[in-house]
């Protein structure tokens, strides 16, 4: 459920009244969900916008369209508009936007995924690198593939070994190693370097 405030609606309101669109709603969508990139767009929207898949919120004198794929993510979101001096703001919270922890009953690939990309990517990001789980076998053997600086990096062994290993044994118990998949030679813009290549 997506709460919409008064304050928001009026707010809205206001502004579909002033351009004169009769037939214009607000679509409500995530961006990136799930991941710590991501974000909301909220924008105006006409019938011909609109995929078929967007679930629609009655409002006072418009419809807040929530996009299908994105609904999940917003499930819980705040919409509200904050009066600030001459002005205002408008405030979206979407609590669950970059997605939730897995429980217990998650699987390893679930777990391994949400560590990825909620820690260890984050942390590659700082050097224009990246990983992508590419698979876990039935013995707990991660496998992954670097890109962008990790690609072709001198230090990608060392990354594996003493950071993303390490991070994902302690985040998901039955992680027993975890290997690289990249082929390194193909590496187009190391952070740092391979020697003797």
């Amino acid at each position: 459920m997506i709460e919409i405030t008064e304050s928001a609606q009026a707010h809205f309101r206001r502004l579909l009244e002033k351009e004169d669109m009769p037939d214009i709603g607000v679509r409500l969508a995530a961006v990136n969900a799930g991941t710590p990139k991501a974000d909301v767009s909220l924008v105006f929207a006409g019938p011909g916008d609109l995929d078929g898949e967007e679930w629609a919120v009655d409002c006072h004198g418009f419809t807040l369209w929530v996009d299908g794929a994105s609904a999940g993510f917003l499930d819980g979101a705040r919409i509200d508009y904050l009066t600030q001096g001459m002005g205002g703001q408008l405030q979206i919270r979407a609590p669950k936007i970059k997605g939730e922890v897995p429980g217990e009953g998650a699987s390893v690939i679930e777990r391994v995924r949400h560590v990825m990309e909620h820690e260890i990517n984050p942390m590659l990001a700082s050097h224009r690198g990246s990983a992508t789980l590419e698979s876990v076998d039935a013995d707990g053997v991660v496998y992954l593939r670097f890109g962008g600086g990790c690609h072709g990096c001198g230090m990608a062994d060392v990354t594996l070994k003493q950071g993303i290993e390490t991070t994902l044994k302690e985040r998901v118990p039955e992680v027993t190693a975890v290997r690289d998949a990249t082929d390194h030679d193909s590496g187009a813009a190391p952070y740092m370097p391979r020697t003797g290549h």
